[in-house]
């Protein structure tokens, strides 16, 4: 049985793993998404998700355990100064994976893993006051009683006249056809 299991292995040697996760993180941080696998998708943003709860300790430790995380100094500073204050009112989940479909080559399944956007904070409306609409104009109108109401006349279709085909233009039945009854529409006899 496969008890303990920490993490995907991705089909690749620790190394290769560690390089791979830590250039998904970078360019994670860098543009603040990314198109990749399901599976390594949901690996980086375990730490994605450990880079935001770090950023929002903001202290030496965390700086270098960040530092130690992402290799690259200019996103570490990202992480401490734009998102950890974005996500300041959030206990967590920072990021999603939103399903893209499957890869033309392979056929593995898609994925975009992205950070949140800023919330933006909703305002109520204020209370007592409401919007004048449809609503606050039906009730300015006097009532009338609705049988003295008139109704406007419906509308007939006019009969437009057919041009007759010409003689020349009927198509012959073919000779599985040739057995069958010919159904042709009646003319319409106009009223005299």
């Amino acid at each position: 049985m496969r008890h303990g299991i920490a993490h995907r292995k991705l089909g690749r040697n620790p190394g290769h793993r560690k390089a791979l996760l830590r250039n998904m993180m970078n360019a994670l941080v860098r543009s603040e998404r990314i198109e990749t696998t399901i599976a390594k998708a949901k690996e980086v943003r375990k730490l994605a998700d450990r880079l935001i709860t770090l950023g929002k300790k903001d202290n030496t430790h965390a700086r270098r355990r960040a530092f130690s995380l992402l290799s690259d100094k200019r996103n570490t500073e990202k992480i401490f100064d734009t998102l950890s204050t974005r996500f300041a009112g959030r206990e967590g989940g920072y990021t999603r994976i939103v399903r893209t479909g499957y890869r033309a080559g392979d056929g593995s399944e898609m994925a975009i893993l992205e950070y949140l956007p800023a919330e933006e904070k909703a305002t109520k409306p204020k209370k007592g006051k409401k919007k004048k609409g449809k609503a606050a104009a039906d009730k300015t109108k006097p009532k009338t009683d609705s049988t003295a109401v008139d109704k406007p006349p419906k509308k007939t279709k006019k009969a437009t006249a057919r041009k007759p085909s010409p003689p020349g233009d009927r198509k012959e039945p073919s000779e599985g056809e040739k057995g069958k009854p010919v159904r042709r529409r009646r003319k319409k006899e106009e009223p005299e």
